[in-house]
């Protein structure tokens, strides 16, 4: 399920937290956004609780395994990346509207691994993350359809285009982020133009192309490693 999918929330009744174990769950949670940012899905929750400061056992006890935790972080961000949609919807122009919010969300997705392992996978499906999509999709629609009824958008793009978009995107910025860490604001720009629905000025790089020795590193995982 990617966060074009829809799920059927399921019904479940949570008891509030005491304040200090509520003090405690924020600080897993902020502490686990900022080591998922570095390493991805790999990340493990011993990892989260020396990043926090605490002991595994508190951890353990507020997210009992990595899935739940990733679950908290993930509803959040997908809070996010709809409130990005709903603030470019209020640009009155549709094709302006539908750029803006592909640039910002590319941008929130390269800027964190963690979320772009997550956000784009299969694997979570609870209540917040359901509820979250949920308000999500409605506005990724309203988005591509008032581009298309504009003329602007190719009229053969569809929503569920999106998250493989963010998809090849994500591959950019992971494969040479060592090397050229804005790279990946080239690629969307080229895609900018291949989803006009007709010709027109384009959209300027913002950043060059790789040479040839930064190219042959960025395809290279040894040397990407080294890469400082």
């Amino acid at each position: 399920m990617d966060f074009m999918t829809r799920d059927t929330p399921r019904t479940a009744t949570t008891r509030p937290l005491r304040r200090d174990a509520e003090r405690n769950r924020q600080r897993i949670i902020a502490a686990a956004r900022e080591v998922f940012r570095e390493r991805g899905f790999e990340t493990t929750l011993d990892d989260v609780a020396h990043h926090a400061g605490l002991g595994v056992g508190t951890v353990y006890r507020r997210f009992p395994n990595k899935e739940h935790l990733v679950e908290a972080m993930l509803a959040e961000r997908l809070d996010q990346v709809a409130e990005l949609a709903g603030k470019a919807k209020q640009d009155a122009d549709a094709w302006t509207a539908f750029q803006e919010f592909l640039w910002q969300a590319a941008e929130l997705l390269t800027g964190d691994r963690g979320l772009h392992d997550v956000l784009l996978s299969t694997q979570f499906g609870h209540d917040r993350v359901a509820q979250a999509r949920d308000r999500l999709i409605p506005v990724i629609r309203d988005l591509v359809q008032r581009a298309k009824e504009t003329g602007s958008l190719r009229a053969d793009f569809e929503p569920e285009d999106l998250p493989l978009l963010f998809k090849m995107i994500g591959a950019v910025a992971e494969y040479t982020h060592a090397v050229a860490p804005e790279a990946w604001r080239r690629y969307v720009g080229l895609l900018m133009d291949s989803l006009r629905a007709a010709p027109g000025p384009p959209t300027p790089l913002p950043v060059p192309a790789l040479d040839i020795d930064a190219l042959q590193c960025a395809m290279d995982q040894p040397c990407r490693t080294r890469v400082p």
